[in-house]
């Protein structure tokens, strides 16, 4: 189809739209044979060097997640299944499947067609492809830290290529849902998650279903991705075209950054921008407040990261505290500690970028280091502590046995017994 075409009398949206994309997916500066041959060899290389060895220590270790029985799967799945949820929404609000190029999406915003023309083939397409992503992801996941595929004839296998599918299909609609939808019906979708992921593992652990529990959380999940897609879908034609517009140059410009290795320049375009209590930096006498106050106010300019720093490190604290003997434990909340003291306030950016500029003013290396790291340090040492003491005081009273351990019923991967 060629440019002509295009104005010819009687084209409809449908071809007008595949013309835009023809001519653009054609343009001068596409992939050359020689790219994707050298993207194949480095992807053969890294899949030769770093996979296959970790792929065959973890099939022949012992499962990180071991389900032996469908009542002991059920409330993994669901936990999986909110998290899969939680950040594809998460992911939608930042980078969604509707993002484009700047100068195709100027294209078409140029035209006389509606959104839903140009916006829904680009978002099913792209959903489909989310989701085999995703399928292809969850079944891989599962076959390294799980024991679900040591019994090709169990009855675990089904159910679980059941849950599998299941995330694959409402998790592409929970990223469109997170891109077009506002920020109150975003709170609300994971709020309900929330309220029904220990709704669907009680029951599913129950004897009501007699094993069925992985078969009632497929069967959650296809009716919620239908509902979702729906009306995600249904949202396109009403979506706000100058946010996918900032959307798609702030995109542009975190590949830019990204391709040429300042990839903390690239992150910075999706930090939350401060907002409010700029004037509490500074006493009514007008000098400078102290370094933990200082830091207390960064972190409430943002409150969202604040609010997720402290959510964070309380976890963490309570999962380090838990994990007394337990691995998966210290190392669930390791990485929560990690996350949350990267968001307890912009002080760490701050050292960056005073420890990377020149010292205009004369102050002293030690001086900057005290200044930034006195909230860090503090907000992360003094959450952690509260949290793990009070949750090592509420687990005191109920450590006065212990439980019988049994040796691992075949067939399994490894056993210790």
């Amino acid at each position: 189809m060629t440019a002509d075409t295009v104005t010819a009398t009687g084209a409809g949206p449908e071809d007008r739209v595949h013309a835009v994309r023809h001519g653009y997916a054609h343009r001068g500066d596409r992939a050359t044979p020689r790219d994707r041959a050298y993207t194949v060899y480095l992807a053969a290389i890294l899949t030769l060097v770093y996979v296959a060895p970790v792929v065959h220590l973890m099939r022949t270790t012992r499962a990180l997640v071991p389900l032996e029985t469908a009542e002991a799967a059920t409330p993994v799945v669901c936990l999986v299944a909110a998290a899969a949820v939680w950040g594809a929404q998460l992911t939608g609000r930042f980078w969604g499947p509707l993002v484009l190029k700047p100068f195709l999406l100027y294209v078409f915003l140029s035209t006389d067609l509606s959104p839903a023309h140009y916006l829904g083939a680009i978002a099913r397409r792209r959903l489909a492809l989310a989701g085999l992503g995703t399928l292809l992801t969850v079944s891989t996941a599962a076959f390294l830290l799980t024991d679900l595929f040591d019994d090709p004839g169990g009855p675990l296998l089904p159910q679980g290529v059941a849950v599998a599918v299941g995330i694959a299909a409402v998790a592409p609609s929970a990223w469109l849902w997170g891109q077009v939808r506002t920020v109150r019906d975003n709170v609300l979708l994971a709020a309900a998650v929330a309220a029904a992921a220990p709704v669907v593992a009680l029951l599913g652990r129950s004897a009501l279903l007699g094993g069925g529990g992985p078969w009632l959380v497929a069967g959650v999940l296809a009716v919620t991705a239908a509902l979702l897609g729906r009306s995600a879908l249904r949202s396109v034609r009403t979506a706000d075209l100058a946010r996918l517009t900032r959307d798609a140059a702030r995109a542009a410009e975190a590949q830019t950054f990204a391709w040429t290795g300042t990839l903390h320049h690239a992150l910075d375009l999706y930090r939350p921008e401060p907002r409010g209590f700029a004037s509490a930096l500074v006493r009514p006498d007008g000098r400078l407040r102290g370094h933990l106050a200082q830091g207390a106010v960064r972190a409430l300019r943002t409150r969202g990261r604040a609010v997720a720093a402290v959510a964070f490190l309380s976890a963490g604290g309570a999962l380090l505290a838990l994990g007394v003997g337990s691995t998966w434990a210290w190392l669930l909340g390791a990485v929560a500690v990690y996350w949350g003291s990267g968001w307890v306030g912009e002080t760490w950016r701050g050292l960056r970028d005073e420890l990377t500029l020149a010292p205009l003013l004369g102050e002293r290396w030690g001086g900057t280091l005290a200044r930034t790291l006195a909230w860090p340090v503090v907000a992360v040492t003094v959450t952690v502590g509260l949290a793990g003491t009070v949750t090592a005081l509420a687990r005191w009273p109920l450590q006065s046995g212990h439980r019988p351990t049994r040796c691992c019923s075949p067939p399994v991967r490894w056993c210790s017994c």
